[in-house]
């Protein structure tokens, strides 16, 4: 396995993982799908997903296994507050492998890297399965919501929907003696 940054030759295959990941029937195979929240099989298009990888100050991280399949990924974004956290993302048929995880750990460590006092993320308030998951690895609710602005390219929400924001402190990497 290898955890590395992203590149617009990647975005074929970016586009094809995340929209497989959180839209769609084949969503459903894994535990972390919108599917059931936001109609539609589109999380993300060819122009917005270029945009992310252009962006300033913005990174993807992807994971791919040892035959070189990219099987994950994660959107780093430096802002004033710190790293914000989105779009982690698993192959349906990956998740419970420990990927996700191992995509967490590279974005702290990058958060350290570029000395961010926090790293945070949006969560749908409806997924508490997602937010414990998140707890578990020692994001800690703040107490903010915000109200989640749909993009009609991108599906219709079922529900109403709303975020709740999480937070990890980030803390000084070890310094050798």
């Amino acid at each position: 396995m290898s955890i590395s940054n992203a590149t617009l030759d990647d975005l074929p295959e970016l586009l094809t993982l995340v929209n497989s990941a959180f839209r769609g029937d084949s969503a459903r195979q894994g535990w972390t799908h919108e599917s059931d929240l936001i109609e539609g099989t589109q999380r993300i298009d060819e122009p917005a997903l270029r945009e992310v990888l252009q962006r300033p100050g913005t990174v993807i991280l992807k994971y791919c296994n040892a035959s070189g399949d990219l099987e994950g990924c994660v959107m780093l974004d430096k802002k004033e507050r710190g790293l914000y956290l989105g779009m982690l993302t698993v192959a349906p048929a990956r998740q419970a492998a420990g990927i996700g995880k191992q995509l967490l750990v590279a974005a702290e460590e990058y958060a350290r890297r570029e000395l961010c006092s926090c790293i945070y993320m949006t969560v749908f308030s409806v997924r508490p399965e997602l937010i414990a998951w998140y707890e578990r690895h020692g994001y800690r609710r703040t107490g903010e919501t915000r109200p989640y602005q749909p993009d009609p390219r991108f599906g219709v929400p079922t529900p109403d929907l709303e975020f709740v924001v999480l937070e990890k402190p980030c803390t000084a990497e070890p310094r050798s003696a």
